[in-house]
């Protein structure tokens, strides 16, 4: 074996290493959070007990109809006050929660085992799941250095809101998951099969998930079968997109049997009443008065994710450079995340809802994490920010649970209360987008513009420097097995 090989396998254990700190650390993170409330004398609040009681239904009765669920009140222990209804009873008084199954089904058996602590903890895992794919994504797809990715990825899997979403009953994280899924097996060139049914399968599942989560799931599966066609893969390609035309008419065909409609919405009491499946959109919505949202969902000063990790502002910058540099699979990173952020923006009947800040943009984070991650690593001081980034993410997440498990605030009804001074000196900076101030419209705008510019400085900047030299110690871990080989 060469002196080469050797270095590259040492650089593999250590690529390995910060893959499963990633994992490890955002982990806890997200059970830091474990025990604090919803709202007051409330574990879950909104939706959280109607996936909750749906996971307990499959679990004991292995259906979907909550009515004796909801008869005995089996929310008593997680919800102290009266249910809000949300469900609209059959002629023959079956309900069912309007939200679509994938949840419920991923939560069956931590709900069995450990009722609403043990659904919370299934979602920590995912939020480490999900650092170490980030990580792993962003060494060997698209290689940044590990000095880099490993704080970089922490930066954010140890920030609000992909931990909040960690210790929280939505199915936002699981489906952060499954697009990260999809963008870490879009440059598989070993075990393509094996790949390709993943990347299937994970649509599938994001799918299931939720519909509104849609968009950014067709986006990533048309770029990633397109680079399959590139590639001469043609077959694949053709495969993976009849396969996902198959599932999606059983899609269709199952949310009308079981739902009434295409979409789960139209199960609900609420939908039924108000115009149909299609007002959960709003009714008569002012799309352009949303288009404020673009940059809301960044710098709104309760609801935006600057306010809780400032580090989400490098985002911008680092889509400009990737636009203007376009390393391999970049379109992963940039199309999926855009859709998301369309949805949110002009799809979403709010930002501002009864749960954690930046819920409708979560799914599609992980294309910013990576960019983030892959901008930094061509910084000369990118090092030292990822960690700063990484401080600041922790600190946040830390100092809330502390407050949380205090009751100085609550993680739905008043967490912007923290008690945590960077948050306090970041809040005053960003426009309020609830108040219909003068001030606040101007603060929008210049954070609109300083957005702008940050994005064509950088630009500009990456179309005049060549990219770094990739590290020795940063390799595709597919090929481990043929880089030791005599």
């Amino acid at each position: 074996m060469t002196r080469h090989t050797v270095l590259r396998v040492d650089g593999e254990a250590a690529g390995w290493r910060g893959v499963v700190l990633c994992g490890v650390v955002a982990t806890l993170a997200a059970l830091a959070l474990l025990p604090g409330e919803a709202v007051r004398s409330a574990r879950t609040t909104a939706d959280e007990p109607q996936y909750l009681l749906s996971a307990t239904s499959l679990a004991e009765d292995l259906d979907l109809d909550i009515a004796d669920e909801l008869a005995a009140e089996r929310w008593r222990t997680y919800h102290a006050a009266q249910l809000p209804r949300q469900t609209e009873p059959t002629a023959d008084g079956i309900e069912i929660s309007p939200h679509d199954p994938g949840l419920p089904v991923l939560l069956a058996a931590p709900v069995a085992i450990g009722g609403w602590i043990g659904a919370k903890v299934a979602l920590a895992l995912c939020n480490g799941l999900l650092a170490g794919l980030l990580a792993w994504t962003a060494l060997c797809r698209f290689g940044v250095d590990r000095r880099v990715a490993v704080p970089a990825v922490m930066a954010f899997t140890c920030a609000p809101p992909l931990a909040t979403y960690g210790a929280q009953v939505y199915p936002e994280l699981p489906a952060a998951v499954c697009i990260a899924g999809i963008i870490a097996l879009a440059g598989a060139t070993r075990h393509r099969r094996a790949a390709l049914a993943t990347t299937v399968s994970l649509a599938v599942a994001a799918m299931w998930l939720s519909v509104k989560y849609a968009p950014v799931v067709a986006v990533a599966i048309a770029i990633a079968s397109w680079q399959w066609w590139r590639r001469g893969e043609r077959r694949d390609a053709l495969v993976a997109v009849s396969a996902l035309a198959v599932l999606g008419v059983v899609y269709v065909a199952l949310h009308a049997r079981v739902y009434g409609g295409l979409t789960p919405y139209a199960a609900g009491d609420f939908f039924a009443a108000n115009g149909g499946q299609l007002s959960v959109m709003g009714d008569n919505p002012n799309r352009l008065a949303r288009t404020q949202r673009l940059s809301g969902l960044l710098v709104d000063r309760d609801f935006g994710l600057a306010a809780w990790q400032p580090a989400y502002l490098l985002a911008v910058p680092a889509l400009g450079a990737l636009a203007v540099r376009r390393p391999p699979h970049w379109a992963l990173l940039g199309a999926p995340l855009a859709a998301g952020w369309a949805v949110a923006t002009w799809v979403a009947v709010t930002m501002h809802g009864w749960w954690w800040p930046g819920r409708h943009v979560v799914h599609a984070l992980p294309g910013a994490v990576l960019v983030v991650a892959w901008w930094l690593a061509r910084l000369r001081r990118g090092v030292v920010v990822a960690w700063v980034a990484a401080s600041v993410g922790v600190v946040s997440t830390l100092w809330l649970a502390a407050d949380a498990a205090l009751g100085d605030v609550t993680l739905v009804f008043d967490p912007w209360a923290t008690t945590n001074p960077v948050h306090h000196l970041v809040r005053p900076l960003l426009p309020d987008l609830r108040a219909d101030r003068p001030v606040d419209a101007v603060l929008l705008a210049l954070w609109s513009v300083a957005l702008i510019a940050a994005a064509a400085l950088a630009a500009r900047h990456a179309g005049s420097t060549r990219p770094p030299a990739a590290p020795s110690h940063t390799s595709v871990f597919d090929d481990v097995v043929a880089e030791v080989s005599p």
